[in-house]
């Protein structure tokens, strides 16, 4: 190599394995990068145009196009990385060539995609924002985040969001599509392109979650209907996001009209402080994945790195961007000097942030350039210590990590100083010795007993030794010296908060399960420490609940939900809930399954939380509780659907249609029992049934190709994988598919076609009592549509009344045999079972069932609920029952359900005394009789 000395190859190689592998396996692509330029000559725009214009000259078809990308990226990040391991390039232009090689390759096979693709669907035309006449459009692609900002790392995925002017159809070609087909199929081509991992390699992975709706929304949407998204939708996250988004690709004349439409939603003309309030939510979602996953050595996520610097500058901007223009910019250091000039911050703070930031940034390039690989984690093992040591010039290791922890500390301090707002302060009783001496063993064990007993504890002897044992347990005796300064801290207050909530004992061995599973996480111990709402929060939940406290215990993680009262006692909307989980997600790769499955759990965890402590205050009445656990099932079904979906596409492709266009999912999934009837409870299976609405004959349009039928069972199992296989944070949801056509015989998946002939030809009655209480739950929403129309027509069926009437009778005996306590015979039973016994809650819901069907086809509005609340207020309404008796129903259905849920916060199963709710069971088997004409002794056998 010109200028490149054997010393100079020697030093690279030390630095990275990535510079190490591409020497040795790709010695002609090394060759070609040796005589188009010196390494010693700066990375521009204008070298990687020109040099990419090399690559693209041979182009002919795609598979070449895509080989020629990932050479053109093979041998610029090759460039780039060894510039910047060596030291002979700076941040500015190690973020600049990165960013401007992925403008290249996008905007480089989107031009060659584009032509094409007008080639073969013709050019698509339609109203020019500009001139209001009718022109042939091009697709606009949004660069976000550090791609966005010119900011990109050397090994970093992109965020795009694609866009097109406006709605119409394509001219020219040799069939019609509309616009937006057009541009989705475009897109996906283009995703391709830059993502799919072939024998060269790839270019990008690309994540397209950024976009309105994310996963589930459109893959390319029109310019009004992103406008009309922002403007009635758009989060304060997606405000944050939008800061840095830019035009990357395409058609930036059009590209300017967006954005400029854009401007008002991302920058308030009024000075705007709300902005804190989001960015401070954001950064506490991101502390909780900080602990939950142990990234406390993450320079990005941790404390006092990169993501603290970006949120205080782009809180400037956001506050203050509508009213000071030249904060309205991407770049992070130029908005910095911006800060300083319009003396927003102080220029000693803005010194010391940007140089933190250019730190952080080389050691992060650093970091990655070992081997090409994203990762914002420092180092464990010597050997590559030292090799990051070396790449920025430190003397050793040591000293590296002193420089950092330096930047950090500043960064942290400051972020907390401009973000974080203090509480005002209380005033806080001292705590007595006394506690602290118990904690330490200083007392004996009778005048522990004693100043126990002082304390209220109802058992003292008892929590005197549990103290002990923890104490000299195995778990605390080997803690860090820090681990066990903070243990002993915690204890003392923790143990006095306790004397606040009655059976103060029985709460403190609840609260030891949970002390003992963070003893190695000892970021718990000082949450518990430092907020003391939390530990409030906490002893008063463990209190109420065992249930609550076995899994707080199980998942420590949820201890970040106490630090919000507010939020605890006030569980989120289904909307928010979605909301929630997508910002969640977005950080997390589809393909990273482990990740996914496991925040998943995590998520489900945090919200069933909420909603066990807003019923256990009383702020959620039971039908409310219901709502909320079914729609946190069904946004991670929704989700689980995504990636499922999406780690299958990339494998496989697209399922088509028989005219040749791709399915957008055309897969839907059905709720049966609890869940379709939206009852369900805290510790509830659920009841699954998958359909699709694709032809089975078709196929798959990627590289493998599959057959359309293997593809959707394929995705069956895999969304059944995901939600039943037990992780480190358990179980999602256990799954239950034995009401599919066929029952555990029958496919896993079922086309639309199938399960409508199976319904109509081969189901049983019970099969169509399920029916009653399904309802699409998650997926396609044509499909979804199409289900709940064939429910319809199904339920509304004309039946033999007194055929239905013996085989629910019958059904209902025997799951009462089976499943039920009473004994007959004259034997008294020693227990009542709230939903199997007589005059329990399945003698309702059978009863309901039996109408619906009885009476639909006269009355086709009883199909349109499944939940038996609605269900029964709709035989009131229409006249099947009396509204006195579906009154007199409903109360008792609610008494016997919310009894179910408070035992189960409890720990208790649903049998109770044997002569608890004597009218409701009267009333309920008195119902039976006449509903379903039977003798008293025939109900209460």
């Amino acid at each position: 190599m010109p200028e490149v000395t054997e010393a100079d190859v020697l030093h690279g190689i030390a630095r990275s394995d990535f510079i190490k592998h591409s020497l040795q396996r790709h010695p002609e692509a090394m060759a070609r990068l040796a005589s188009s330029r010196s390494l010693r000559d700066p990375v521009t725009p204008e070298y990687l145009k020109t040099r990419w214009q090399q690559y693209l000259s041979p182009v002919s078809d795609e598979p070449q196009l895509h080989r020629a990308l990932r050479q053109f990226r093979m041998e610029s990040q090759f460039r780039i990385i060894w510039r910047d391991l060596m030291g002979w390039s700076d941040l500015a232009e190690t973020m600049a060539a990165t960013s401007e090689l992925a403008d290249t390759c996008i905007d480089g096979a989107l031009d060659w995609l584009y032509k094409d693709a007008c080639g073969q669907s013709g050019t698509p035309w339609g109203i020019n924002p500009l001139s209001g006449e009718e022109s042939p459009q091009k697709m606009v692609v949004l660069g976000m985040g550090k791609l966005g900002g010119r900011e990109l790392n050397v090994s970093s995925d992109i965020d795009l969001i694609f866009a097109y002017p406006s709605k119409g159809e394509t001219r020219d070609g040799s069939r019609s599509i509309d616009n937006e087909q057009f541009f989705v199929r475009l897109g996906q081509r283009l995703i391709q392109a830059l993502d799919q991992n072939t024998g060269d390699g790839f270019v990008f992975r690309v994540d397209m979650r950024l976009r309105p709706y994310g996963q589930s929304g459109a893959l390319a949407m029109s310019f009004s209907a992103l406008e009309t998204y922002y403007q009635d939708q758009g989060r304060d996250w997606e405000r944050y996001a939008m800061v840095k988004a830019r035009v990357v690709a395409g058609d930036q004349a059009m590209g300017k009209v967006l954005m400029d439409s854009l401007r008002p939603f991302v920058y308030r003309k009024y000075i705007d402080f709300s902005a804190f309030e989001s960015l401070r939510n954001m950064k506490s979602m991101i502390s909780r994945e900080v602990r939950r996953k142990g990234l406390e050595n993450n320079i990005k996520l941790g404390s006092g790195g990169i993501r603290e610097i970006e949120f205080v500058v782009q809180a400037f901007q956001l506050i203050r961007g509508g009213r000071d223009r030249e904060l309205q910019q991407r770049e992070l250091l130029p908005i910095l000097s911006e800060l300083e000039r319009l003396e927003l911050l102080p220029q000693e703070v803005v010194g010391e942030l940007r140089n933190a930031y250019v730190f952080l940034r080389n050691l992060e390039h650093a970091l990655q350039g070992v081997d090409d690989q994203q990762t914002q984690l420092l180092p464990e093992d010597a050997f590559t210590q030292a090799r990051i040591a070396l790449a920025m010039g430190c003397d050793d290791w040591s000293a590296c990590v002193a420089e950092l922890d330096k930047h950090r500390d500043r960064v942290a301090q400051h972020f907390s100083d401009i973000i974080t707002t203090d509480e005002e302060d209380e005033e806080v009783a001292p705590l007595d010795d006394g506690w602290k001496e118990l904690w330490l063993g200083e007392m004996d064990d009778e005048t522990a007993v004693t100043w126990l007993s002082g304390q209220g504890f109802e058992q003292a002897e008892d929590s005197v030794k549990a103290l002990a044992d923890l104490r000299k347990g195995r778990p605390v005796q080997t803690m860090q010296t820090q681990g066990r300064r903070r243990l002993n801290q915690v204890m003392p207050v923790l143990l006095e908060a306790l004397t606040h909530v009655e059976k103060s004992s029985e709460t403190l061995g609840r609260v030891l399960l949970l002390v003992e599973a963070v003893l190695r996480r000892t970021a718990y111990l000082v949450l518990l420490l430092e907020n003391p709402g939390a530990r409030t929060q906490l002893v008063r939940l463990c209190s109420e609940s065992p249930w609550i406290a076995r899994q707080l215990a199980e998942t420590p993680l949820l201890l970040d939900e106490l630090l919000n009262a507010e939020s605890l006692y006030h569980p989120p909307t289904k909307a928010e809930l979605q909301d929630d989980l997508r910002q969640q997600m977005l950080r997390i790769p589809y393909e990273d399954l482990e990740e996914q499955m496991e925040s998943l759990r995590h998520f489900k965890k945090a919200h069933i939380l909420r909603v066990a402590a807003s019923e256990l205050r009383g702020t959620l009445p039971l039908m409310k509780v219901s709502d909320y656990l079914t729609w946190i099932a069904e946004v991670v079904l929704d989700h689980v659907i995504d990636v499922a979906f999406s780690n299958l596409v990339s494998r496989y492709g697209h399922p088509r249609r028989p005219d040749g266009s791709i399915c957008d999912t055309d897969f839907a999934i059905i709720g049966y029992g609890k869940l379709g009837g939206v009852e369900l409870g805290y510790t509830s299976d659920l009841d699954l049934v998958f359909v699709h609405d694709a032809d089975p004959q078709q196929s798959t349009d990627g590289e493998k190709s599959i057959d359309n039928s293997v593809f959707y069972t394929r995705l069956a199992q895999r969304i059944v994988h995901i939600l039943n296989t037990q992780t480190p944070a358990g179980q999602l949801y256990e799954i239950d598919m034995r009401l599919r056509p066929s029952g555990n015989s029958g496919l896993p998946v079922s086309t639309l076609s199938a399960f409508e002939k199976y319904q109509r030809q081969d189901a049983w009655t019970w099969e169509h009592q399920a029916l009653a209480r399904a309802r699409g739950v998650a997926g396609c929403l044509e499909t979804l549509e199409a289900f709940e129309a064939l429910r319809h027509d199904i339920l509304c069926e004309e039946r033999d009344i007194e055929k239905l009437r013996t085989d629910v009778i019958d059904m209902r005996e025997k799951m009462r045999t089976s499943l039920g306590t009473s004994t007959g015979s004259g034997k008294t039973p020693k227990v009542f079972h709230l939903k199997h016994d007589y005059g329990g809650i399945i003698d309702i819901e059978f009863m309901v069932q039996f109408l619906m069907l009885a009476h639909a086809s006269s009355h086709p509005a009883l199909t349109q609920w499944s939940d038996n609340i609605r269900q029964l207020e709709e035989l009131g309404r229409v006249g099947v029952l009396e509204v006195e008796d579906t009154e007199k129903l409903r109360d008792a259905y609610i008494t016997l359900r919310s009894t179910i849920h408070r035992r189960a916060l409890q720990n208790l199963n649903s049998q109770v005394e044997p002569d608890a709710f004597p009218s409701e069971r009267e009333y309920i088997q008195s119902m039976w009789q006449r509903v379903m004409q039977v003798s008293s002794d025939a109900s209460s056998r």
